[in-house]
């Protein structure tokens, strides 16, 4: 974990260079994003850098230089406006040695790295949500020592923020590889429909490749059918857009919120064994049934 990675105070030994003192999620962040390409990355933390010195060190996060956004007007805006923070500035250079494309490179950075961005900068940008963004800026703070804090340095300190942040950001880029993989697998099952609804033979994400698709076979399909991890199969609606629960294709009223026989009585069908208060999901035991409460909804 965090044991590859080597504290010095000397900059000469230096793979890389950032500030000493209290560490934020940005440059801990960072430091994680070269820990992927230096195995046994050496970094010192140092309480200041001047630009005249002459290093092939990365510095980020001091210094005012390719890899810092402290001095004056920043170092550079995304397009939707959130500013770059050394975090940000070190994945937009370093990111794609680390994932195997565009779509996981931005992925990350909406998912992980922009929320850390913008709260190192402490800007609020009206009308730019971060919902998607994981609030890590906090529970990194937690890890500097606290006042009375007699038994840890700061380096260690820091060094076990870099673990936890390693972790997330692991399991960030294997989130984005997964889905990726799940949009070919559903843009293939949207080519091959027939039908308005799709099945699928494990769960996978699939709304945004179902509501982002360019295939006008996506806009008809209103259900997705997979097997339900309590066992049997689910369907669900597709929603008019990502991030609503409005579907396509509303389920009766009178089903919604009825589990087990009650649901068998007005369905009239076998299996079935529950359909969720607001009716957005559901399901039954057999694959031929969630199949049959998915056509008499289609139906009617």
């Amino acid at each position: 974990m965090g044991n590859n990675i080597r504290i010095v105070s000397d900059i000469k030994l230096a793979d890389a260079i950032t500030h000493s003192g209290t560490f934020h999620a940005d440059d801990v962040l960072a430091t994680v994003i070269l820990s992927f390409i230096y195995p046994n990355l050496v970094l010192a933390r140092i309480p200041s850098f001047s630009s005249k010195i002459k290093t092939n060190a990365i510095v980020f996060d001091i210094g005012h230089g390719k890899f810092d956004h402290h001095q004056p007007g920043g170092n550079g805006f995304r397009k939707n406006g959130i500013p770059y923070a050394s975090s940000g500035l070190i994945w937009k250079e370093f990111g794609h040695k680390i994932v195997s494309n565009d779509y996981v490179w931005n992925a990350v950075d909406e998912e992980l790295i922009q929320g850390v961005d913008y709260s190192d900068n402490g800007i609020y940008i009206p009308n730019v949500p971060l919902n998607k963004s994981i609030p890590i800026s906090r529970l990194v703070s937690l890890f500097n020592p606290v006042w009375n804090d007699i038994d840890i340095d700061s380096n260690t300190a820091f060094l076990q923020a870099v673990d936890l942040v390693r972790t997330i950001l692991r399991k960030v880029i294997d989130s984005a590889e997964s889905k990726m993989k799940a949009m070919a697998i559903v843009s293939d099952k949207i080519s091959n429909t027939t039908n308005h609804f799709l099945v699928l033979e494990k769960f996978m994400p699939w709304q945004e490749a179902i509501l982002t698709s360019q295939n006008p076979k996506a806009e008809d399909i209103c259900f997705v059918i997979f097997p339900s991890n309590r066992g049997g199969y689910n369907w669900q609606c597709v929603p008019t857009e990502l991030s609503s629960f409005e579907p396509r294709k509303s389920v009766p009223l009178n089903w919604r919120g009825l589990h087990g026989s009650k649901l068998r009585d007005v369905t009239g069908i076998h299996t079935a064994n529950f359909c969720h208060k607001d009716g957005f999901i559901g399901g039954a035991q057999t694959l031929e049934d969630t199949i049959k409460m998915v056509e008499m909804v289609l139906n009617n």
